[in-house]
């Protein structure tokens, strides 16, 4: 399991379920609609209001799993990052990959109160119980950046 087919893996899928703490140190989890960077960064969209975003903004801590929802299915993605909420010329960037995915988002972005997440990897899990043996692979540090 290279980067490459790693990135290509997270980018066949369009949603993931999150996980994040609130200040109380409640776990909290939603499926949420994501797009993946070339940089292996997750955007997703959500309200202000909502539980995800009060977490986050309290603890940029979150973790995700991606994949396994199919009958049949046990490939998934575990990933840790840290969540934040880019401006400028980044957040166009990601809510240009975003709408990508997503093209309904564009009428979404009128809501009150509409942002969007970047997650950034810091730890990554690929595991394949399709094949036997299970390959699992982990990515860590440099593993995570864009090759020169």
């Amino acid at each position: 399991m290279t980067r490459d087919q790693l990135l290509h893996f997270m980018q066949a899928h369009r949603l993931a379920v999150q996980a994040s703490v609130s200040r109380s140190g409640s776990p909290q989890a939603a499926v949420v609609g994501i797009a993946v960077t070339d940089r292996l960064e997750i955007v997703f969209d959500t309200l202000a209001a909502s539980r995800k975003a009060h977490n986050l903004r309290s603890n940029p801590a979150i973790a995700l799993v991606i994949g396994g929802g199919a009958d049949g299915e046990e490939r998934t993605v575990q990933y840790e990052g840290v969540a934040d909420e880019p401006e400028g010329a980044e957040r166009d960037r990601l809510v240009e990959t975003y709408l990508q995915s997503f093209p309904d988002g564009a009428n979404r972005q009128a809501w009150p109160g509409l942002l969007y997440i970047r997650v950034r990897p810091i730890w990554i899990r690929y595991s394949d119980f399709n094949s036997n043996p299970p390959l699992i692979v982990e990515f860590t540090g440099s593993q995570l950046l864009l090759p020169d």
